[in-house]
């Protein structure tokens, strides 16, 4: 049976029925660890922990009975610090793996692009191309 939430139970001030507090909100179960807040989500066993940096999210990590993880690798982790250190690594190392694989888009791609989105160096390198006139056909 599926059943749905009215929008007066949806924006109760019950703080029990609220779902995914942010750090900020008093009623947020958080842990500070060095460079990360935990933010409890849910769940007992394992218990869900948002995990932010700075003011970025970066990625949801476990309490276990015995031990901590983050859904990324498949290490057990002692301290929760590890695990969300271990989480951010991974994100660094999938961002430069990432930007390293990316091609920069061709001219005729570019020509494809909105002219506000173009970047400056976009805008240089369009000034520079000249197309083939292969296909070309005087009328």
């Amino acid at each position: 049976m599926i059943t749905t939430l009215s929008l007066q139970e949806a924006q109760s001030d019950d703080p029990t029925e609220k779902i995914l507090l942010p750090p900020t909100d008093p009623n947020a179960e958080v842990i500070n660890i060095p460079g990360y807040k935990l933010v409890y989500v849910n769940g007992v066993c394992p218990r869900n922990y948002r995990v932010y940096k700075a003011h970025s999210m970066l990625g949801v990590i476990f309490q276990h009975i015995t031990h901590w993880s983050n859904g990324v690798d498949s290490l057990q982790y002692a301290k929760p610090i590890d695990a969300a250190v271990g989480l951010d690594e991974f994100l660094k190392v999938a961002r430069i793996s990432t930007t390293a694989t990316e091609q920069p888009a061709t001219e005729e791609e570019l020509l494809d692009k909105e002219f506000d989105s173009l970047t400056s160096d976009e805008w240089e390198r369009l000034k520079r191309y000249v197309p083939e006139a292969k296909h070309l056909v005087a009328a």
